[in-house]
């Protein structure tokens, strides 16, 4: 059986989530391929992302796509993009409808695994807090992260979320899509040309 085939059947947190607001059943969604050349560390799938099966089948996914300066074809190509969240499944909604944080039991049973098993990636996407604690430690907040993306570039690039929550914070720092986004653009397309060759 292959790791991918071990997440997919995983159903660890089948009695977590049927608790939730949304009662809903586990569903992991799995999107990665040994060699891919970019790993995208993010939170957990949304409830759009738990209907389609597909990672980023939103309007995060839209803006996502929008910063890496890429369109779904090669976004959905496992041999060039793997995309590994915090957590496999949709943790689902609180009483009040806000989303919950990803599982723990999640990353501590998969995420070494699976990262692993991708190999070496010549550029990672640390998506949010979850994942940029996971990959760098540390207590720093995720402005803070994004702020020093220089100490980190070119193999890794802190990012905040591309939900429409974060538009405030992307107007308010106006640096992000001047000054890192370009630089993000740019590594993105050397790193799928390189693609098969030594970086």
């Amino acid at each position: 059986m292959t790791l991918k085939t071990e997440i997919q059947g995983c159903v660890l947190c089948k009695e977590r989530f049927a608790a939730t607001a949304t009662a809903h059943s586990p569903r992991p969604v799995v999107w990665f391929d040994r060699g891919a050349r970019i790993l995208i560390a993010g939170q957990a799938p949304g409830a759009r992302v738990h209907e389609s099966g597909q990672p980023f089948t939103d309007p995060s996914g839209d803006r996502l796509r929008d910063w890496m300066g890429i369109g779904g074809d090669i976004f959905y190509d496992t041999s060039r993009v793997a995309i590994v969240p915090m957590a496999f499944c949709f943790p689902g909604y609180n009483a009040k409808g806000s989303d919950l944080p990803p599982p723990p039991i999640c990353a501590q049973t998969w995420r070494a695994r699976a990262v692993d098993d991708i190999g070496d990636v010549p550029l990672t996407l640390l998506i949010g807090a979850y994942a940029q604690k996971w990959h760098l430690g540390g207590k720093m907040g995720v402005t803070e992260r994004v702020a020093g993306w220089r100490d980190l570039a070119p193999t890794i690039f802190a990012l905040p979320h591309p939900s429409w929550r974060n538009t405030g914070w992307i107007k308010r720092n106006q640096w992000f899509e001047r000054d890192l986004l370009p630089v993000l653009r740019d590594r993105v397309q050397t790193v799928l040309a390189q693609r098969g060759r030594t970086d």
